[in-house]
């Protein structure tokens, strides 16, 4: 089982936008609408970028901007994290079943950290951050690695995604995927099953998206 994190474990978008507002407000400037849901699912870099060009600014650092992000981020996280629904019953039951199980996230390590605290660090065998790839999502890399390191068949792995480029790396990468939309509506996908939430999905579900028999 391959968990990305923002908007399908945790109801962390929400935090973004607050971290976001606040450095479009420090820039003298507001975020649009449409520059955010861009963002959604991208690198730091790309969204830092996307922060700048909307705000008629593209000459600021961009690293500058992550780093001060990455700060109210943390502080935000250890207050304000919250499980999507359904997510923590459908993590619990995967755990006990003994299934492989990872986290792969576009956010970077120090900031999962601090969400581990909430996730739990036993939940996952492994843990694929967005600053410890070459390459992030929508590139399969980050699946890829997670799969590797799970010594499972990347094809025998079902990634629960809620971004359309989250969806992009798990389908590249060769992964069941089943899709939960929380902030961006996903268009319909050929590979793709999607679900409004994870309540009520279930260990037969995640079989029968990997073609498996009925228990």
């Amino acid at each position: 089982m391959l968990f990305d994190m923002d908007g399908t474990l945790v109801d962390s978008e929400k935090l973004w936008d607050v971290a976001l507002q606040e450095l479009a407000a420090v820039y003298g400037g507001t975020l649009s609408d449409t520059a955010r849901k861009a963002m959604i699912g991208t690198s730091m870099a790309a969204s830092m970028r996307i922060l700048h060009d909307d705000l008629g600014q593209p000459e600021r650092d961009a690293q500058a901007s992550a780093d001060w992000i990455n700060a109210r981020i943390l502080d935000l996280f250890r207050t304000g994290l919250r499980w999507r629904p359904g997510a923590l019953a459908l993590l619990r039951a995967v755990r006990a079943a003994g299934i492989p199980t990872a986290l792969v996230t576009s956010s970077v390590r120090p900031l999962v950290e601090v969400a581990l605290d909430t996730l739990g660090r036993d939940s996952f065998d492994a843990v694929v951050c967005g600053d410890e790839v070459d390459a992030t999502k929508p590139h399969p890399e980050p699946y890829l690695t997670a799969a590797r390191l799970l010594d499972v068949p990347i094809v025998r792995c079902v990634a629960i995604e809620d971004s359309s480029t989250g969806v992009a790396s798990a389908l590249a990468a060769g992964a069941a995927v089943l899709a939960v939309p929380a902030e961006v509506p996903l268009p319909p996908t050929d590979g793709v099953h999607q679900l409004e939430s994870l309540t009520g999905a279930d260990l037969e579900l995640l079989a029968a998206l990997l073609g498996d028999p009925p228990a």
